[in-house]
């Protein structure tokens, strides 16, 4: 039989939705927070390295210049650490206008420069001050942990936050599974705490200053209380007012189910098609894991949905899930919304299971929206016969393809994108689908015209 693996309906009838508008209120905030954070960012830095240059009369010597060093990087990873806890700390401004996997791009690169801050200060201010006592530096180590106020605290927490690095490298994480990464990480919040009270004993730049130990409270405790908040007290205060249950289970296609949950007045968390919750199962062997999964239909006023493919231990016990069982979600996060927007036409391309965001998007863009679903084999294209219908009443196309057997692929090449979708340059385009599939997919379409800022895609990798 012919595999089923194209689709179209190119004839426009039915209720097609009401054409695009530019919000540009909208457009402006979104493209000015990013910029707005990144500013505020590298200007708290500024100030940071204000306090050493303000305390510093003069720099002599080779230990001088070490301890200076030392001063200046210890600033600088102290500083680093409160950003990185508040690019964590789920805001909903910061998530919604920037994008939950961004704000992890940044975490990340920030982690590894404050990491790399840290070993810095570290052996800068043992060798300066090795110089200053002519002692070894083994000798000034010991002395400095052991002497120093709150100096055992702080060396504990060097050692959790270089453990944390290591296991979070691309390399280590390959190797572990998405819920142990998420505990070891949590391990981040406390390294932090033991190392804080070191700063304010024994920073230069902050003992007798009572401005500068003002700041640093105001920084330290504004990230803790934003940490407390949306991680925490907002996640609680949401779960006890909506109280969400499994409805049911439902096939989608071989190792795919769709999970219906139902719960009390769900429009008023303000999630959108194409967002993500994280979501924790209270049922055996499921309720120590929060795992983000897409809706994979417009949020309503009693009912959520997700679809999940197998892909591990977590996902592929969601096929057992009984009706009844309560679940504790967190979000909505991710900006994989209509907000991104800023064209009339387009286009949504999604691999495999990546289809969960952009049905939902499928159902409620409106303007000219053509959807391409790729899937290895044609029972993997996962929720077809509902894209058909909304293609059919909102007058759109879908197309589908797939690796096997031989002679249904797409390539992933400008000039096939080109050749399936004439103007896309002139498209709006959202990505979602393997690592690999994404990938290959941004380097077709970059060279086939479409422009960085109207390429949109988010990415749950951890």
């Amino acid at each position: 039989m012919t595999p089923p693996t194209s689709t179209a309906t190119p004839v426009r009838h039915g209720t097609e939705r009401t054409p695009f508008r530019r919000s540009g209120l909208r457009s402006g905030l979104r493209s000015a927070v990013p910029l707005l954070v990144a500013t505020a960012v590298w200007g708290g830095a500024a100030g940071v390295l204000a306090l050493w240059w303000i305390d510093t009369a003069a720099v002599v010597g080779a230990a001088g210049w070490l301890t200076d060093a030392g001063r200046i990087t210890g600033l600088l990873a102290g500083y680093g650490c409160a950003v990185l806890v508040v690019l964590m700390a789920r805001v909903p401004l910061l998530d919604h206008h920037i994008g939950s996997d961004r704000l992890a791009r940044w975490h990340a690169r920030g982690g590894r420069y404050t990491i790399s801050l840290v070993a810095a200060h570290t052996l800068l201010i043992i060798w300066g001050y090795a110089l200053t006592a002519h002692t070894g530096v083994a000798e000034q180590t010991a002395t400095l942990v052991l002497t120093f106020p709150d100096m055992l605290k702080a060396a504990a927490g060097t050692l959790l936050l270089i453990g944390t690095a290591a296991v979070s490298a691309r390399a280590a994480r390959r190797r572990l599974r998405y819920e142990t990464w998420h505990f070891l990480h949590l391990a981040t919040y406390l390294a932090v705490f033991l190392a804080f009270f070191h700063q304010l004993s024994n920073g230069a730049d902050l003992v007798g200053s009572r401005a500068a130990e003002f700041a640093w409270y105001v920084l330290y405790l504004g990230a803790a209380a934003l940490i407390l908040w949306y991680r925490f007290l907002v996640p609680v205060r949401r779960n006890l007012r909506h109280r969400l249950r499994v409805a049911r289970v439902v096939p989608e296609a071989p190792g795919v189910v769709s999970v219906h949950l139902t719960g009390d007045r769900l429009g008023e968390l303000g999630a959108l098609p194409g967002q993500f919750f994280r979501w924790r199962f209270l049922a055996p062997g499921l309720w120590t894991s929060a795992n983000p999964y897409s809706l994979s239909a417009p949020p309503g006023e009693r009912l959520l949905r997700i679809t999940v493919k197998e892909a591990g231990d977590h996902s592929a016990a969601l096929a057992r899930l009984e009706p009844g069982t309560r679940v504790w979600a967190e979000g909505p996060y991710g900006a994989f919304t209509e907000a991104r927007r800023r064209r009339p036409k387009v286009l949504l391309l999604a691999g495999g299971v990546g289809i969960t965001p952009l049905r939902a998007l499928f159902e409620t863009l409106p303007g000219e929206v053509t959807l391409v679903h790729l899937a290895r084999r044609p029972e993997e294209l996962a929720l077809r016969g509902e894209l058909d219908a909304i293609a059919a009443a909102r007058g759109s196309t879908v197309h589908c393809f797939v690796s096997e057997p031989a002679g249904y692929a797409l390539p992933l090449t400008a000039r096939a994108l080109s050749a399936l979708i004439p103007d896309l340059g002139s498209h709006e385009v959202y990505l979602c689908g393997p690592p690999g599939m994404t990938a290959a997919a941004v380097r077709a379409l970059r060279r086939a015209g479409v422009r960085r800022r109207h390429l949109h895609h988010e990415s749950f990798e951890f």
